[in-house]
């Protein structure tokens, strides 16, 4: 059957969905995806993402394709319509036709991902959620002189909640990471060419470690010093993580 590739950008809060995956529970948000397209196209539709993000993990720019029957709607259309099928947690924020050959996730050259840290007593009600707090002091001069030692391309076994990825796999290249502080919100932005699973929280958690004085950058330097060393356990919670940006 002729059809029409679409592709997705996509939006959500992550905290009421069990992550981008599908579910047999069905309550993911490629499922809420999959109905929304079942009810406009009459059929089964797969939605395929540029990755899995975990539960609870949010995205300001998931990308995302799918293949529908043609002149089915105008590209302007189709986002106004999946959203009206979609919970308000979920938005498709643009649609447009790409050829046949485009692949969210084969295609990914790049990735960005902001982790948020709410430094401070007692969190906002308003970062429930959307932050994690870390209340003692930590030293964000410390914090990045430890991500420096990230920077570049690595074998990043140490920090793949995976421990079944075979050697070399687990190779990655991270361009930058980025820490600002802005009264008690410290934001870490991360650009990599891929990250492996819970990467990102891993890191972030033996950032926060090390500005909490528990240990040395020297530690995150022995740690991809060697491939078969023993993976740190320090994950972050999946509340502050954000999708930011997939690059092709």
């Amino acid at each position: 059957m002729p059809f029409q590739r679409l592709r997705l950008l996509i939006a959500y809060d992550g905290r009421p969905f069990r992550g981008w995956q599908s579910q047999a529970s069905r309550d993911a948000v490629q499922d809420h995806l999959e109905r929304a397209f079942l009810k406009l196209c009459g059929m089964p539709i797969v939605v395929h993402g540029s990755g899995r993000t975990d539960a609870g993990v949010h995205a300001h720019g998931q990308v995302a394709h799918a293949d529908v029957p043609p002149k089915r709607l105008p590209p302007s259309a189709w986002a106004a319509a999946l959203n009206a099928h979609l919970p308000a947690e979920i938005r498709v924020l643009r649609v447009r036709h790409v050829s046949a050959d485009f692949h969210a996730r084969l295609n990914a050259r790049r990735k960005i991902y902001t982790y948020r840290i709410w430094n401070a007593p007692c969190l906002h009600p308003l970062e429930l959620g959307r932050a994690w707090l870390v209340p003692g002091e930590l030293d964000v001069q410390i914090m990045r002189a430890a991500a420096s030692m990230l920077t570049g391309t690595h074998d990043f076994a140490a920090f793949a909640a995976n421990r079944r990825q075979p050697p070399g796999e687990t190779v990655r290249t991270i361009y930058q990471i980025r820490i600002v502080r802005r009264g008690p919100l410290i934001t870490l932005r991360y650009d990599g060419s891929g990250f492996l699973y819970k990467m990102v929280r891993l890191l972030t958690g033996s950032l926060v470690r090390c500005g909490q004085g528990r240990a040395s950058p020297e530690w995150l330097g022995a740690l991809l010093a060697r491939a078969d060393a023993r993976k740190t356990s320090f994950a972050a919670p999946a509340d502050g993580l954000y999708l930011v940006r997939v690059l092709y």
